[in-house]
């Protein structure tokens, strides 16, 4: 009898747990504040450039630390190239042709773009590529690639 109640303790307490217990592949958002932005120092917008050229990235209300030092107020850039729609601002950010991150810091880019017109835009990534509860993002910047 005492091992019946002794499983049912068990069984119990595994079940709280899971009843409890956030699941690994739930995402938490950073806080950032509200008056929180990036924003792209150059190129500026409706600017023509060659094919290679340097993007200069700047932020108000944040710091930016490299990906994986998880503080508070800081993130990372991502550089959003010819992206339509924004993607999930809940979960990591991919990285593709579209996403590039700059998870050591840095604050700017030298992207090699096709000849043609482009947009960029910057959004920060919190300490594990997510981005924050308030999207910390740039306006839309239009280039035109020589």
């Amino acid at each position: 009898m005492k091992y019946i109640i002794g499983l049912s303790s068990v069984l119990l307490t595994l079940w709280w747990g899971l009843l409890t217990t956030t699941p690994a592949w739930a995402v938490t958002q950073s806080h950032a504040p509200a008056d929180a932005y990036a924003y792209i120092i150059e190129p500026t917008d409706g600017e023509t450039v060659p094919q290679t050229f340097d993007v200069k990235f700047g932020v108000s209300g944040m710091e930016i630390a490299p990906a994986g030092v998880n503080r508070q107020n800081t993130g990372h850039y991502h550089l959003l190239i010819d992206l339509d729609e924004l993607p999930d601002l809940t979960q990591p950010l991919p990285s593709n042709r579209h996403v590039k991150h700059f998870g050591n810091g840095q604050i700017e880019a030298t992207p090699t773009l096709p000849s043609g017109v482009h947009t960029l835009r910057l959004l920060l990534g919190d300490y594990a590529h997510v981005p924050h509860d308030n999207p910390v993002l740039s306006a839309l910047v239009h280039i035109n690639v020589e």
